[in-house]
């Protein structure tokens, strides 16, 4: 009998020993995808650049901007498509193929043939017009920008990774050039969005909820109100996200005038909610009264968004992993130092993929906590955040504000979650306001997680800069005849 227990026992701690296996082994093959990715873009450098002058800081740079564009990847998947996953609109699995497609598609057709070589001229470039100086500097942006999104994706903080290649910039030209080289107006702007982009991103979003749930979630018949509203908000959103998707996603490829971008936008608010009105109608036949039937009416729009926002997304963001990467192959080819350059096509393959393969492996843990851990969502709080997040972009454009997606995303997820916080404690401090004693007040948006990523997006630029302008100092310091032109 003893003999059998301990068998039991044996055969017990072998199977917690293959389980364990099993979990090591699962969390280890994102790194080894990752790293079987960085492996391939290597050799393929190795053997595209040959013999070629500088082939060495070219494969080089190959490698940083695709490891790079896997963490952008990794960081920007959530702007995306948190609140569709967060409502339940999108599972995890048909949000990263979506996002995959769309974001490959997005850098490929509409990222653009020319590329910004200094992001956002923060830096002058005048002042660096030694190559293999101008070299160093991009080569510390990309590795410092990366580590830096790294360490925040890793941290579960959604950080804006334009902020992180501009701080990389800014580190590495301030440590070669001294701190005079820094255009400080654009310097101001970028510091100002940090404010600018969640306030305006949360505002919409409260705004766009608190009239939704008055005009349809209160009324006694939500499914006739839904009836009259929801054709009209979709509209909207329809209205907006062309603007936007001309605005950030198409603007390398098409710029309309101002009048053709906004008579595109006013056609579609006008002709949409007409064509789409039977459809609305047919499915509410199909519906109960009460809000959770009311919310299936936004599950497709969702979708569409998280697309949409994926493909602009790619066409805009890809920049930040091939700009410094394009910036050191024409360096090195003898271009010398340019304030924009041509793309070459293999390097917006490199970014378009890595980013995709990026958000495939490292994505849903910030997707989490975007869409979940910060403030439960619906579909119809979805709508309002991806909805506020369009409309906030296309106003900053007009009025020349700079502003962070990542930033507006989250903002528009605490939005949401504060307000609701307001409304509920108003709605039961008047049920008991005849009770003697102070209500304690209900708290639906988790404090760690707004604190933690507010100071993440306050410390992305500052941290970017010094670790970039420490790996210039190193490099600079170490610089052999790799780095001679």
């Amino acid at each position: 009998m003893a003999k059998k227990h301990t068998i039991n026992k044996d055969l017990k701690h072998i199977e917690r020993l293959k389980k364990a296996s099993r979990k090591t082994a699962l969390q280890l093959l994102p790194l080894s995808v990752a790293f079987l990715f960085l492996l391939v873009v290597f050799f393929s450098m190795s053997i595209m650049s040959g013999t070629a002058n500088h082939s060495i800081i070219i494969i080089m740079a190959g490698v940083l901007g695709a490891y790079m564009a896997l963490n952008i990847g990794a960081n920007d998947l959530a702007n995306n498509v948190s609140p569709a996953v967060g409502s339940k609109a999108l599972t995890m699995a048909g949000a990263l193929i979506i996002a995959a497609i769309f974001e490959t598609a997005g850098a490929l057709i509409a990222g653009g043939d020319v590329v910004s070589t200094i992001s956002k001229d923060i830096i002058n470039k005048e002042a660096i017009q030694d190559s293999a100086n101008f070299v160093i500097i991009m080569l510390s942006a990309l590795l410092a920008g990366a580590l830096w999104i790294n360490l925040a994706t890793w941290l579960g903080a959604p950080v804006s990774t334009t902020h992180s290649i501009v701080g990389g910039v800014l580190g590495s030209g301030v440590a070669a050039a001294g701190i005079y080289v820094v255009n400080w107006p654009v310097m101001g702007a970028i510091a100002a969005s940090w404010v600018i982009s969640p306030v305006m991103g949360g505002l919409l979003a409260a705004i766009f909820f608190a009239f939704l749930k008055k005009k349809i979630l209160k009324k006694e018949d939500m499914l006739a109100a839904a009836k009259n509203w929801v054709p009209i908000v979709l509209g909207i959103m329809a209205s907006a996200f062309s603007i936007y998707l001309i605005q950030k996603g198409f603007k390398k490829i098409w710029k309309p005038s101002s009048e053709t971008l906004w008579l595109i936008g006013l056609g579609l608010l006008i002709t949409l909610p007409l064509v789409i009105r039977p459809f609305v109608i047919r499915k509410i036949l199909t519906l109960e009264n009460r809000a959770k039937s009311v919310n299936k009416l936004f599950n497709l729009p969702l979708i569409f968004s998280a697309a949409l926002l994926s493909f602009a997304h790619g066409a805009n963001d890809v920049a930040n992993a091939v700009g410094p990467l394009a910036a050191i192959v024409n360096t090195a080819n003898g271009g010398g130092v340019s304030g924009s350059v041509g793309i070459p096509l293999w390097v917006m393959v490199i970014g378009a993929l890595g980013i995709s393969i990026g958000l495939v492996l490292f994505g849903p843990g910030i997707v989490h906590t975007v869409g979940k851990k910060i403030t439960k969502i619906d579909q119809l709080r979805a709508f309002c955040i991806v909805l506020s997040a369009a409309i906030t972009v296309i106003i900053a454009s007009h009025l020349g504000l700079p502003v962070s997606s990542t930033h507006i995303a989250v903002g528009g997820v605490f939005g949401v979650g504060l307000y609701r916080e307001f409304s509920s404690h108003r709605r039961r401090h008047r049920a008991l306001e005849i009770k003697a004693g102070k209500l304690q007040k209900r708290k639906l948006v988790r404090r760690r997680h707004l604190l933690s990523i507010i100071a993440a997006w306050v410390v992305t630029v500052p941290c970017a800069a010094f670790l970039s302008g420490l790996i210039y100092l190193l490099v600079s310091r170490l610089q052999s005849n790799v780095f001679v032109f």
